[in-house]
């Protein structure tokens, strides 16, 4: 197991709060940053919270004095990607090349053809400008570990659901409908099977890729459990709440139409294949090589509605 410095996460949205909850759990001296310095309730009060532009080289450096894992798990508002990621990971590299420190990419699949299942086999092949910004990202980290600049490591989940996690397709608008006694909302279809990646399993996956020498140098999936469809996901919830299902779909014409409005709305119309097809990643490599198993949907549902539960 790595020590002998600190564990900098940088960004506290849910993937970097359950990942330095991880790292805390192993013992771990760690200290994330954000731009404001304030503490979200998801993260334990054993980390340290450190204020700073990563978008600064010079601030993220300073940020990450000592550091000997760099976890890059920031998320910029979904519609301002191709504005602001590029420069929050040049930081972030930036920061660990002078720090001395191996690297974490915290990723997704965008990049990634979607023909299932998905693994770390499958090519690059984005269908998207956020795809195509996601794998130029995904190469720059790589390219700069073949230089020998960090030593680095990738994770790619699906999209995320658990405690915390609120702007999601399987966030607030399917749990906070149903708590109130409503009908969930979820995206393109509720008859396609679709891999989502329980929170918890991220942050533990991430925490493993910064800990285990031999994960470095290649890009993982993350731990999914067995595809389902969101029909079935929300069968799962309400059987949680002990109630009958009950859901809407917004489909893709639906959300074209909210996007002439919502920003965000308007950054999802280009994702929508992955909610009126099949799309199924396969993590099982990294429960093999790692030990890093996903949570059953029963469970990790069940968790996130007592989440949920407790924030109303």
């Amino acid at each position: 197991m790595t020590s002998g410095g600190a564990h900098v996460v940088f960004g506290t949205g849910p993937v970097g709060c359950w990942t330095a909850r991880a790292l805390v759990d192993l013992g771990l001296s760690v200290r994330v940053v954000n731009r404001s310095g304030r503490r979200p309730s998801l993260l334990p009060e054993e980390a340290e919270v450190v204020a700073a532009d990563i978008s600064d080289p010079a601030r993220a450096e300073e940020a990450a004095r000592g550091a000997a894992v760099v976890y890059q798990a920031m998320n910029p508002p979904y519609h301002r990607w191709l504005e602001l990621f590029p420069a929050l990971q040049r930081g972030a590299l930036a920061a660990a090349r002078a720090a001395g420190a191996r690297y974490v990419s915290i990723e997704n699949l965008y990049m990634l053809d979607p023909t299932p299942p998905i693994t770390e086999r499958s090519a690059v092949a984005p269908r998207s400008r956020k795809g195509a910004l996601r794998a130029r990202m995904a190469e720059e980290v790589m390219a700069a570990h073949a230089r020998g600049e960090i030593v680095a490591a990738a994770l790619r989940p699906s999209d995320y659901y658990g405690p915390g996690v609120t702007d999601s397709t399987f966030g607030e608008r399917v749990f906070g409908p149903l708590l109130a006694g409503k009908a969930a909302q979820v995206l393109g279809s509720a008859s396609q099977p679709h891999s989502f990646a329980f929170i918890e399993d991220v942050g533990r996956a991430a925490a493993t890729l910064g800990t285990r020498p031999e994960a470095w140098g290649r890009a993982w999936i993350a731990p999914h459990a067995p595809a389902v469809t969101q029909g079935e996901m929300v069968a799962i919830a309400c059987r949680s709440l002990g109630r009958e299902p009950a859901l809407s779909v917004v489909s893709p014409a639906m959300l074209r139409l909210a996007g002439l409005f919502v920003p965000g709305a308007r950054a999802s119309v280009e994702m929508m294949y992955q909610f009126t097809a099949p799309f199924v990643a396969d993590g099982s490599a990294i429960e093999r090589e790692l030990g890093v198993a996903p949570t059953t949907l029963e469970e990790g549902i069940a968790r996130t509605v007592a989440w949920y539960r407790a924030r109303r």
